[in-house]
């Protein structure tokens, strides 16, 4: 009925599928919400940017998971 590449969007992923920094992109992707949610949450201090480079910031994967939960 379903194929091998079916989604399942009720799980979130656990910190063991994930790298140690995430991007917005990514963040809004695996956790179902969308990008100006990520970047509301950075602006109000509920996640914490890391500037990488002048065009680049990720975020600390724990304090996401902290933040969305974790599936595991």
């Amino acid at each position: 009925m379903f194929g091998a590449n079916t989604k399942r969007l009720t799980m979130k992923p656990s910190s063991t599928e994930l790298p140690k920094k995430l991007r917005a992109k990514l963040i809004a992707e695996k956790f179902g919400v969308g990008l100006s949610t990520v970047w509301l949450y950075a602006k109000e201090g509920k996640l914490t940017p890391i500037k990488v480079s002048s065009r680049v910031t990720v975020f600390d994967t724990n304090e996401v998971l902290k933040l969305f939960g974790d599936a595991s």
